[in-house]
């Protein structure tokens, strides 16, 4: 007898249809093809362990199983589910009238209980753009595959729950998005707050600017200083994420496996940390069959780099080409995805190798030329696409012991929150653009026009400061971000000596 069950692949952070064909006839013989990787071909042994611990046979017969479209590799342990129910309606323990009409997923125990898969939300995604009534997955990736309420989500315990659900004998219950009141009320559901921080007001001043442009930024100063913990605290005062922007947090996180059981959306921005003995896999994605990296993590949040000189260059080099275009593209022989990777690069470093040159207290004990030495192992072109160079110094004593508390990161945040509307309406015309960092040269033509005096400022601070020509598109989409923050229409002169004065690693006279 010739069955078919539904289950679904992924590719990228997307999911594709896969048919499980599954036919039963004389013999003694297992077949399973379609491309499946080890884990799949494992499935047999798993089956069979599964459906007689649960009191049902596994037919001693000659099987084909055949999962199409039979070009597309199938990796995983999450057909197990939709190839054992196949095997029991094709041996008639199942009643097959009904599944057509459903997606299956999920991996077996050898006591018939099931565990929870990889990517639940595309497949969900999926399953109601094909015309599916439903998806049944393990109870773990309910809540996550939920969040489409265009179609009817099943969470399952065991496979027992599942025989029993297409017999007749015991209905499953259909889980109830549940989306949590941080990300409906937009709440603030950071750990860390700016309230905390003491003194380092041109800090804030300058990620308040960062946050406000979606602009990346990096902090330059002596050990202690206090970098780490001012990076910590930007996803505080970003904007809340969108549907849009959560849906495609959520995919992503939940073809990388790092989403947490029965979770449903992301409500928060990410903010990814990795350590500088990453690999460039790592940070960008790869893999034999590709899966996200860092910066496709940190999608919509922020990817701090912490002690950037120590990273290998070959791996920060390989950031350049998705920070302009905000994709990465992974091509293997046989494959080739796009992750997205629309992040805020926040990078922080010492000085050089002692840690303190230019500290006001402690005397530097580098060699002549060992600063602009270490500098030089972040290249030119890296360094181009970031946008605002912050020294960051020591916080003195009574700034330390002062009892007040800074001003809170929600109050910071509103005021961001409204410079970016003010830039939703401005990119109205153009859907790629969400933030005055993303503006191309064309654009800055159109958005970034500045008088007469502003235009002799630039030209004197550029000749003066010994700013390199890349400065200079960077210094207009920042001071349009400061005027954004200050509402003013238009540029005016004291935002662009804001935005030159954060051009610091940009001088030829720096760590000389």
């Amino acid at each position: 007898m010739l069955v078919k069950t539904h289950g679904s692949a992924l590719f990228g952070i997307e999911a594709i249809p896969i048919t499980i064909e599954v036919n039963i006839d004389k013999g003694i013989q297992f077949f399973l093809v379609g491309l499946p990787d080890s884990a799949v071909k494992e499935s047999q042994q798993r089956i069979e362990a599964a459906l007689n611990n649960v009191g049902y046979k596994y037919p001693k017969q000659k099987i084909v199983i055949n999962m199409a479209p039979a070009d597309i590799r199938k990796e995983g342990s999450a057909y197990d589910l939709p190839i054992a129910i196949g095997i029991l309606a094709a041996s008639g323990q199942v009643d097959h009238n009904q599944l057509d009409e459903f997606i299956i997923m999920g991996e077996l125990s050898l006591d018939g209980g099931l565990k929870p898969i990889k990517g639940a939300l595309p497949i969900a995604i999926k399953a109601m753009q094909e015309g599916f009534k439903g998806l049944i997955l393990p109870m773990e990736n309910a809540a996550e595959a939920a969040v489409v309420d265009q179609v009817e989500v099943y969470g399952a315990s065991s496979i027992l729950d599942v025989i029993d659900f297409f017999n007749g004998n015991k209905p499953l219950e259909a889980t109830k998005p549940v989306i949590s009141d941080d990300f409906l009320n937009g709440n603030n559901p950071y750990e860390f707050d700016f309230s905390d921080v003491k003194g380092q007001e041109n800090i804030k001043r300058a990620l308040e600017i960062a946050a406000a442009g979606g602009h990346n930024v990096i902090l330059i100063g002596p050990p202690g200083s206090g970098k780490t913990m001012l990076a910590k605290r930007l996803p505080s005062i970003l904007p809340p994420l969108s549907l849009e922007e959560a849906l495609e947090t959520t995919k992503i996180h939940s073809v990388s496996g790092i989403l947490g059981q029965n979770s449903s959306l992301v409500a928060a921005r990410p903010f990814r940390s990795p350590h500088h003995t990453i690999s460039d896999a790592g940070l960008v994605g790869g893999g034999t069959y590709p899966q996200p990296g860092e910066i496709s993590l940190a999608h919509n949040g922020v990817l701090f780099l912490d002690e950037l000189p120590e990273f290998k260059r070959s791996v920060l080099e390989v950031m350049r080409q998705p920070m302009e275009d905000r994709v990465v593209t992974i091509s293997r022989a046989r494959i080739s995805v796009d992750f997205p990777a629309s992040f805020m690069l926040i990078a922080a470093m010492n000085p050089c190798p002692c840690g303190y040159y230019n500290h006001p207290d402690q005397e530097c004990v580098c060699a002549p030329g060992l600063v602009q030495k270490y500098l030089n192992k972040i290249s030119g072109p890296l360094m181009d696409r970031i946008d605002l160079h912050v020294e960051v110094v020591p916080v003195a004593f009574k700034d330390l012991s002062e009892r007040r508390k800074g001003e809170e990161s929600h109050l910071i945040r509103e005021r961001v929150m409204q410079a970016r509307r003010i830039q939703e309406s401005r990119f109205a015309e153009h859907p790629q653009v969400h933030a005055n960092a993303q503006m191309s040269s064309k654009m800055l033509n159109l958005y970034c026009d500045i008088d007469d005096t502003g235009r002799a400022l630039l030209k004197n601070a550029m000749e003066r400061l010994s700013l390199s020509a890349r400065a200079y598109d960077r210094i207009l989409k920042v001071s349009r971000t400061i005027a954004d923050l200050e509402q003013s229409e238009h540029i005016k002169t004291e935002h662009l000596a804001e935005a030159i004065n954060y051009r610091s690693l940009d001088r030829e006279t720096w760590g000389t």
